[in-house]
């Protein structure tokens, strides 16, 4: 059965303020360091490894403890996955006057982001982003689109031209990293070791291995150069459509 769609109106950052449990707070503890053990535990483990018991005895206290400060598991990834957002270096949209740059330097931001936390990737896809350091990122890219000239009507889709690619390309590294980490072998290695599966399956892959190499991820500086290009043409066809287009400023 499939899972069930997840309600945004339990969002921790929505929902109404949280009525304190009885009694006085567990003595040590305390949100931030909750959130920065699971932050920890997510990096080290991944998502579905993570479990509010692991994470308890991580921290030395009972499970209760922990639902002292969050009623379930999903507030407390969604803190998680704010609070690396909040790692990015994003600064105030007031701060920047290259609407080019600005874009460029939030989606190398938050491709970063995922390469350090891939599991904040995952998660970025089941939780809506209304904490507040995701809500600056939102700003601040906002503040950059309106600025390029474009027509009303075309500043979504250019916004989700850079950002979803960005995210689409951070979201495949991180599983490929993933499956890395899994094998046990550098990555390099692992590389030929998928190269081979694939020629096995289709002989015809090896007809075109070159070009598949080129464009793989077979190396960090390999996928960080196919980002930086890709991020490039796409910030060039903003360009083209500003200079081509009319109604732009």
């Amino acid at each position: 059965m499939a899972d069930k769609p997840r309600d945004p109106a339990v969002s921790i950052w929505v929902k109404p303020p949280r009525t304190r449990k009885h009694g006085a707070a567990p003595s040590g503890l305390s949100r931030d360091r909750i959130v920065g053990a699971t932050v920890d535990l997510l990096d080290a483990d991944g998502v579905q490894a993570f479990s509010m018991r692991r994470l308890a005895a991580t921290l030395d206290v009972t499970a209760m403890s922990v639902y002292w400060y969050l009623d379930t598991k999903d507030e407390l990834l969604e803190l998680a996955l704010d609070d690396v957002l909040g790692r990015m270096a994003v600064a105030p949209p007031t701060d920047h006057d290259n609407w080019r740059e600005q874009l460029r330097t939030l989606a190398h931001e938050y491709r970063r982001c995922f390469q350090q936390h891939p599991w904040a990737a995952q998660l970025a896809g089941q939780f809506l982003p209304l904490g507040p350091n995701a809500l600056l990122l939102s700003t601040s890219a906002i503040d950059a689109i309106t600025r390029t000239g474009l027509t009303p009507d075309r500043l979504g889709a250019a916004l989700g031209l850079i950002f979803e690619y960005t995210y689409g390309f951070a979201l495949l590294e991180s599983q490929w990293l993933v499956r890395v980490r899994s094998s046990g072998l550098p990555e390099e290695e692992f590389h030929k070791v998928v190269h081979g599966l694939v020629e096995q399956a289709d002989t015809r892959y090896a007809e075109h291995a070159e070009l598949i190499d080129a464009v793989g991820h077979n190396s960090a500086a390999a996928r960080d150069r196919r980002f930086a290009q890709g991020l490039d043409l796409a910030l060039a066809g903003i360009d083209a459509t500003i200079a081509g287009a009319p109604g732009t400023r």
